[in-house]
């Protein structure tokens, strides 16, 4: 045992190699170089008498060995950082934190990131992305990432902080263009602005369960780039409420079929499996969450997507 314990370089680069997926992703989450990432994995090899990765120019996947060790060895990890949480909240919460935020859904929480969150805990330094891209949060070194909608991607923990109210908006300009829109069939009858994710459109969900694809000349992946275009009459748009409510009070857009109930979407904080939130993600979590929720529909979920 104690041999095994003098590789404990070795057993953080297996098991972070484990969840980036190469030698190279593992070095950068690590800050190391893949080389010597390679070279910690080999010495833990031999000190066990097994391969732990099939390895060849194209692929790295764990032998039946490796995915062995793995089990036995993850849990291990995960209680020795939380050993270290346990006594984090007896200090002031310090450190780098990065974090990925939606786009306009982001740009209205920037405000109060700076006017409220850094002041109060100047320990803590942040770098922020913003974009709606689904981010590799091991490969880019993110901590969290908080996303709209359901997450289906394998190796990610979860927790839902609010469910979002969305909206269906048009110009004035396009409703004169394209007449008032009274049922959900006239629908396909106005061009849309939609939002792509993985190369497929996103569907307007009702409550009822049911869900119409729209058309449209234009296919964008930033929910910016959508209001922008609503805004010019390019197209109509799937929006979340609270980022187009000003552009409505102010007449800018017009809410379509404001009596029909859409699917709300909810709105989740990330992080890898394996990677125990820290004191810092935890709070920096929680005050996002205090934003974001609504009272009326306050969930959450802790045990998955």
């Amino acid at each position: 045992m104690l041999r095994l314990l003098t590789e404990a370089t070795g057993l953080i680069a297996f098991v972070r190699t484990v969840q980036a997926g190469s030698f190279s992703a593992a070095a950068r989450s690590l800050g190391a170089t893949p080389s010597s990432i390679s070279k910690s994995i080999s010495r833990l090899e031999r000190l066990l008498g097994v391969h732990l990765f099939r390895r060849s120019t194209r692929l790295l996947a764990m032998t039946p060995e490796g995915e062995a060790f793995y089990d036995k060895v993850m849990p291990l990890l995960e209680q020795i950082d939380s050993s270290a949480e346990a006594v984090q909240s007896y200090r002031a919460p310090a450190g780098q934190l990065r974090a990925s935020l939606p786009s306009e859904l982001g740009r209205m929480i920037l405000e109060p990131i700076f006017t409220d969150f850094i002041p109060r805990y100047p320990e803590i330094s942040l770098s922020i992305g913003m974009t709606d891209r689904h981010v590799d949060l091991l490969r880019e070194n993110y901590d969290v990432a908080f996303r709209v909608g359901q997450v289906e991607q394998a190796g990610l923990m979860c927790k839902t902080l609010s469910h979002l109210d969305m909206a269906l908006v048009a110009s004035p300009s396009l409703l004169r263009k394209h007449g008032e829109i009274e049922s959900i069939g006239q629908l396909k009858n106005v061009p849309f602005a939609r939002y792509i994710a993985d190369g497929k459109p996103y569907p307007i969900g009702f409550v009822d369960g049911s869900n119409i694809l729209p058309s449209g000349r234009i296919d964008l992946d930033s929910a910016t780039a959508i209001r922008d275009a609503a805004l010019s009459g390019v197209g109509a748009a799937h929006l979340i409420r609270r980022t187009v409510q000003d552009d409505l009070d102010r007449g800018l857009l017009v809410e379509l079929l404001p009596h029909v109930k859409l699917q709300t979407v909810p709105f989740q904080a990330v992080h890898a499996s394996g990677r125990l939130p820290t004191f810092r993600l935890q709070l920096f979590t929680d005050f996002i969450a205090t934003m974001m929720r609504s009272p009326a529909r306050e969930q959450s979920d802790r045990n998955g997507c």
